[in-house]
């Protein structure tokens, strides 16, 4: 358990906070919204146990890194992820990243480059470009983003049971890949996170990585749900072939969003064959 201060905020310092644990490689696990670092825990195991020092850190506003009201784009978040691959001054690392935590990878790459990094994991992918716009017709209407914005603010634990069943696909997978008990963990988790970065983060889900595709200059694994409802499958994934060089595409069928959680059989084989190669 550790924590690197990464800015401030009035009187506060904004710190990160990460766990270190095993030898080998390094390999750095970025979570999704809206859990923190312990949500790898079925990836986790399985690394350690293959010989890999396993890194997770939690986002800040998220678990147990500070909750400050400021730095919810991508550039600080990018920005977050170098202070600690600094801090332990790491290299030859795999970055993993799960949904949100695929923007920090992309944008990380756009802004400073691939010298620390040897491999690149994007599950569940947010770019290339999620907002619907005149150039990018395959995008998502932008009023989907407004009125995740309304519910946050009008009832922000009714949005995350809402956001969370559909994370899971709770109505297919309820009582087989995702228990009850399982399911009330994350919301706990959820619940427990800044209500200010859950509202905030919305506008960065809109960034534009397009121009930061091409710093892809490593080998890259992308897994993706077919069934995925929070970044459909079509609007994210589908689009990445041809803008990534060196892209190895899993598609989990019928996988919900959160496929490491509810697959994780099928995630963990291909994300440790892609990493010992």
């Amino acid at each position: 358990m550790g924590k690197v201060t990464v800015g401030q905020e009035n009187s506060d310092l904004i710190n990160i906070h990460y766990e270190d644990h095993g030898s080998g490689r390094p390999v750095v696990l970025i979570h999704g919204y809206p859990l923190d670092g312990q949500s790898w825990e079925k990836q986790e195991r399985v690394l350690l146990q293959a010989g890999y020092r396993v890194i997770t850190y939690d986002r800040r506003g998220f678990g147990k890194s500070s909750h400050p009201t400021t730095g919810y784009d991508y550039n600080t978040l990018a920005d977050d992820l170098k202070a600690l691959l600094d801090h332990l001054d790491l290299r030859e690392v795999d970055l993993v990243g799960f949904s949100m935590g695929t923007g920090e990878i992309t944008r990380y790459l756009g802004r400073h480059g691939s010298e620390r990094v040897r491999k690149a994991v994007l599950m569940g992918a947010i770019p290339p470009f999620l907002l619907q716009t005149a150039d990018n017709p395959d995008g998502v209407d932008g009023k989907v983003f407004d009125a995740i914005k309304e519910s946050i603010v009008h009832d922000r634990p009714a949005y995350l049971k809402e956001f969370l069943d559909n994370f899971y696909n709770v109505d297919v997978y309820r009582g087989t890949r995702i228990s009850d008990a399982a399911w009330q963990n994350s919301f706990v988790v959820a619940t427990l996170a800044s209500p200010y970065a859950e509202y905030a983060c919305v506008d960065a889900w809109l960034t534009d990585f397009r121009a930061d595709l091409p710093h892809f200059d490593m080998p890259t694994l992308l897994i993706h749900g077919e069934a995925d409802r929070i970044l459909p499958y079509p609007n994210t994934a589908a689009r990445l072939p041809g803008l990534i060089r060196d892209l190895t595409f899993v598609t989990i069928e019928d996988g919900p969003h959160n496929v490491a959680w509810t697959h994780p059989e099928e995630v963990n084989r291909a994300l440790l064959d892609f990493l010992a190669r």
